[in-house]
């Protein structure tokens, strides 16, 4: 089991990340568009760089559901390595089998 508090955080920067998309997106487009001059696009920059780091997505960490381990994720099933084979031996994944020969 993953410590509580790096779920929490992870948790707390998922909502960061969702209150704040339309914001970057925003400021995004003002800087990569060419055609406003330079002083408005450094200006929608510096406001880029004022927003809180943990507001970026790729900050984000995939983790298990179950135990919140960050490593081994699988994305399809949102579980990790460990998870998913507990899962699959008691028979609570469809179709998935242990696989033997």
């Amino acid at each position: 089991m993953a410590k509580k508090s790096s779920v929490q955080k992870n948790k707390n920067r998922a909502e960061l990340v969702k209150r704040l998309a339309s914001k970057r997106l925003a400021l995004k487009n003002v800087v990569n568009d060419k055609k406003l001059t330079i002083e408005e696009r450094f200006n929608a920059q510096l406001k880029l760089a004022k927003l809180p780091r943990n507001s970026a997505k790729i900050r984000l960490r995939n983790r298990c559901e179950l135990s919140g381990r960050p490593r081994a994720f699988y994305r399809k099933f949102k579980l990790s390595r460990i998870a998913l084979r507990d899962l699959a031996s008691i028979g609570q994944i469809p179709g998935m089998i242990k696989s033997s020969w």
